[in-house]
C-alpha cells in the first residue's frame, strides 16, 4: 500500500515557506508603521509602494504554499523573533534610521530564504521546482526593496548624524541598481500592476503543470521509495485540486459552459479519484503499479486538455478580469482548507 507521508526534505521546505509567511506579515506591519512615522514625502512614497508590493507578495506566497501542497508551522525561533521585533518597531527605543535598518535586515532574510528554497527545490524534485516557481517574483521584489532601503538608510543616517541631506544623485543610483537586478533575476515578473490575484486559468494551469511533472517523475524511476514519495504527493494534489474545482470553479462555469460539459468534468474527476484510491492500495513495487499510473495519466491528460481548451475559452469569454481573479482567490482558499483537512485526517 502506498503511504502518503511527507518526505522530510519536502517538510523542511514547507517549514521555510511558513517562516517566510510569518516574516512577510511583519514586513507589512513594518511598512505601515514606517509610513505613519516618516515625514519625508519621497521616503513615505517609497514605503507606500513597498507596502503595496508586500501585500501582493503575500498573495504570491500563499499561492506557492497551496501549490506546494505540504503544510507546516513556522519555527518557534522565528515566531519569537517576530514578536520581539514587533515590540521594537512599535516602541521608542529605536530611532527611525534603526527601524529602517531592521526592516532592511528582514528583507535580506526573506531574499536568502527564498533563494534557499529555490536551490533546494532543484535537488528535491522537479515537481517542487514547478510548484515554487512563482516565488521568484517575491525574491526579485525583495531585492529591489533592499536597494531602495539602502538609499533610505543613507538619507536617514546622514540626517540623524549630520543634520544634512546626502548628495542629490542618490535616488538615481538606486534606480540604476534596481534596473541591474532585472538581468540577474532573468524573466522574473514584478508586481507593478493593479492585479489582486492570478487569473483562475493561470492558477489551474500551475496545478496541471505540477501534475504532469509528477507523472514524469514516476515514469522515470524504478526506486520504490521515490515512487512512493511521488505518488503520495500526486494523490494529495489531485484530490485537493479536484475537490476545490468541484466546490468553486464548476458551479461558477456551469451557467455558460453548459450542463453537459460541466457534468463531464465532474464525471472525469470521479473516475480519477476512484483510480487514485485503487493505486494507493497497491504496493509501489508491484509490476502492475506503473501500468495503473499510466492509465491514470491518460485520464487526467484528457481532463486537462478539455479544461485548458474549451473551459478556459468559456471562462475568458464570460468572466471579467476581476471575476477571474476573485475566482482564483476563492479556489486557493478552498484548496488550502481541503489540504488542512487532509493533513488532519492523516494524523
Amino acid at each position: 500500500m502506498v503511504q502518503t507521508l511527507d518526505d522530510t526534505k519536502r517538510m523542511a521546505i514547507a517549514m521555510e515557506l511558513a517562516d517566510m509567511k510569518t516574516v512577510q506579515n511583519l514586513l507589512i506591519a513594518n511598512d505601515q508603521k514606517l509610513i505613519s512615522t516618516v515625514s519625508d514625502e519621497e521616503i513615505r512614497k517609497r514605503f507606500q509602494h513597498m507596502l503595496e508590493d508586500d501585500r501582493k507578495n503575500m498573495g504570491v506566497l500563499e499561492t506557492v504554499m497551496v501549490q506546494y501542497g505540504v503544510k507546516a508551522e513556522p519555527r518557534d525561533t522565528i515566531t519569537k523573533m517576530v514578536e520581539k521585533l514587533e515590540q521594537m518597531m512599535s516602541g521608542s527605543e529605536l530611532t527611525l534610521y534603526q527601524k529602517a535598518f531592521q526592516h532592511e535586515l528582514l528583507k535580506h532574510q526573506q531574499v536568502m530564504t527564498g533563494l534557499l528554497i529555490h536551490k533546494v527545490a532543484q535537488v528535491v524534485g522537479a515537481d517542487v521546482a514547478v510548484a515554487i516557481a512563482p516565488l521568484n517574483t517575491v525574491n526579485f521584489e525583495n531585492r529591489a526593496h533592499q536597494e531602495q532601503l539602502k538609499g533610505i538608510l543613507e538619507v536617514l543616517g546622514v540626517r540623524e548624524l549630520a543634520g544634512k541631506d546626502p548628495d542629490q544623485g542618490l535616488w538615481g543610483r538606486v534606480q540604476d541598481a534596481i534596473a541591474a537586478l532585472s538581468g540577474v533575476f532573468g524573466s522574473a515578473v514584478t508586481q507593478n500592476s493593479d492585479k489582486q490575484d492570478m487569473d483562475i486559468r493561470d492558477l489551474i494551469r500551475l496545478d496541471h503543470n505540477k501534475t504532469n511533472t509528477i507523472f514524469t517523475e514516476i515514469s522515470a524511476t524504478d526506486d520504490p521509495q521515490k515512487i512512493q514519495e511521488y505518488f503520495g504527493q500526486l494523490y494529495k494534489d489531485l484530490n485537493a485540486h479536484a475537490i476545490a474545482e468541484e466546490q468553486v470553479v464548476y458551479p461558477k462555469v456551469r451557467g455558460f459552459y453548459g450542463n453537459d460539459n460541466t457534468q463531464e468534468l465532474y464525471d472525469e474527476q470521479a473516475e480519477m479519484k476512484q483510480m487514485l484510491d485503487e493505486i494507493k492500495s497497491m504496493s509501489p513495487s508491484a509490476p502492475e503499479f506503473k501500468d495503473k499510473v499510466k492509465q491514470l495519466m491518460d485520464i487526467v491528460g484528457d481532463h486537462i486538455r478539455q479544461e485548458e481548451s474549451t473551459m478556459f475559452a468559456a471562462i475568458g469569454n464570460n468572466l471579467s478580469e476581476q471575476e477571474r481573479e476573485q475566482l482564483s482567490t476563492q479556489f486557493k482558499a478552498a484548496k488550502s482548507k481541503i489540504q488542512d483537512e487532509m493533513a488532519a485526517a492523516m494524523k
